[in-house]
């Protein structure tokens, strides 16, 4: 991932994580204070997820992934299409464990066959595609963040 920054990698730390099989939005940072603020799970910062399961996802099924599983537990789940084939959700969690949502479908007995990060907190993916990154303002930060983002008083 960094290979695609060049130079501009130097000193960048990530907040959070993707794994290998997710895509999207990825906040990095030299900010390392930043970077701890919004991955904190008491912060409680969104993430919001397109995912795309394998087989019909039922409404019951998708409110066990909101009542919590196996101590894992999704802020909201939407289904946004549905068929015999694939369901497509949107997905928001508030702590953002180790593959919480592949976990949380796999208890549900549903299999992830695609799963692509589109907003950290009140920051959006937006337009971006595979390998492409901008910056991203103070004035940005402060809007999606609030004080989080702010740096606080020395």
């Amino acid at each position: 991932m960094f290979d695609l920054l060049g130079d501009a990698a130097a000193s960048l730390v990530a907040v959070g994580r993707l794994d290998l099989a997710t895509t999207g939005l990825l906040i990095l940072t030299t900010d390392t204070q930043l970077a701890n603020r919004l991955a904190d799970p008491e912060a409680g910062f969104v993430r919001r997820y397109v995912v795309t399961v394998r087989g019909m996802l039922s409404d019951e099924s998708a409110a066990r992934m909101v009542d919590g599983i196996d101590g894992l537990r999704a802020s909201r789940v939407t289904i946004r299409k549905r068929s015999k084939r694939e369901t497509h959700l949107l997905v928001e969690l508030t702590e953002g464990k180790n593959r919480e949502i592949r976990r949380l479908c796999e208890a549900i007995g549903q299999e992830v066959t695609a799963l692509k990060r589109i907003a950290f907190g009140g920051l959006e993916l937006g337009s971006l595609r595979p390998g492409e990154w901008r910056e991203v303002t103070r004035q940005e930060l402060a809007a999606a963040f609030g004080n989080a983002a702010v740096r606080p008083a020395r």
